[in-house]
């Protein structure tokens, strides 16, 4: 099958490795463009190394962008991981259309922070979705979805990287030998259960000590790695990872730190106790125990975060 791809960072990379490896002819790639001074995307990198055909354009809207790609007589376009807007002339242009990856259950969480907002909200169930996307926001029908139970562990980072990014790889594969078997569905989504979040950013981070536990603790695992979750301490912003939950009342009030060892920070919520190990102040972007931070007085027990 001629296939076009269009993606961005490691899922793209894997995902072009994965259809190249399977012997589909990539009939071209479509990347980022490089950053000012920084590294070139996994995905121009690993295109050029396998001797693909590589476009780098800001923008899909533009006349000269959409002809090139008309040109390429594609079967099916591949969506891995993109975030710039993709008009509905390229979508259909393809015989078989355009199929493109979602880490969520749709209709639920679309938007562009997907993963921490399933957190965020305590969901118990994650997932990916390949659809037919369309002019919409996430909203084209569905092809193939698969779900996955979230586990008190997950933050966003172990959730993807070690269980959605694996499945959305081996769905694609699916999907694909759907659409040559001539079995694709195109299942519409339910309207009824659609919900949509904006971008998770640090004015969703906020720690409000005075919710339930459950919940900071969602929040704070929801924004891990990014935005981070954070409180203020001494006067500073500061940023918390890696949480647990212990299901263990403490007498003092909520956000105060309760103790600080080699394991991590343990600050009281209500009715429980979270276990922070790792921190950064806004002031440093390298996290770090917290024991390295109340080793030089930055952090210390009874400290109330606020």
């Amino acid at each position: 099958m001629r296939i076009a791809l269009i993606g961005q960072a490691a899922f793209a990379e894997r995902a072009l490795e994965v259809l190249h490896s399977r012997g589909e002819e990539i009939v071209h790639v479509f990347a980022p463009p490089d950053p000012p001074g920084g590294r070139p995307d996994p995905l121009k990198t690993k295109a050029l190394a396998l001797g693909l055909p590589l476009s780098q354009p800001s923008t899909f809207k533009s006349d000269e962008v959409c002809a090139q790609f008309r040109a390429l007589d594609a079967d099916l376009l591949v969506m891995a991981f993109v975030t710039l807007i993709v008009p509905e002339r390229i979508l259909f242009a393809p015989r078989h259309k355009s199929i493109c990856f979602h880490p969520s259950l749709l209709p639920r969480h679309r938007g562009a922070s997907a993963i921490n907002w399933t957190l965020i909200q305590g969901d118990a169930m994650a997932g990916v979705t390949w659809f037919w996307p369309d002019k919409g926001l996430d909203t084209g029908p569905i092809l193939l979805q698969r779900a996955e139970p979230v586990r008190d562990e997950d933050t966003v980072g172990l959730l993807y990287f070690n269980r959605l990014f694996p499945l959305g790889i081996e769905t694609m594969v699916e999907a694909i030998e759907l659409i040559k078997a001539g079995r694709a569905p195109a299942i519409a989504q339910d309207q009824s259960r659609a919900t949509y979040e904006p971008p998770c950013r640090d004015e969703h981070a906020r720690v409000d000590f005075a919710r339930p536990a459950r919940e900071v603790f969602n929040l704070v695992r929801g924004c891990d790695p990014q935005p981070g979750a954070y409180a203020q301490a001494g006067g500073e912003r500061l940023r918390l990872y890696e949480p647990m939950l212990e299901h263990r009342r403490s007498e003092s009030p909520a956000g105060t730190i309760v103790s600080i060892d080699t394991v991590g920070m343990t600050v009281a919520l209500e009715g429980a106790t979270l276990l922070v190990r790792r921190v950064r102040f806004d002031t440093n972007p390298k996290k770090l125990a917290p024991q390295e931070l109340a080793s030089v007085g930055r952090l210390h027990t009874s400290m109330r975060l606020g």
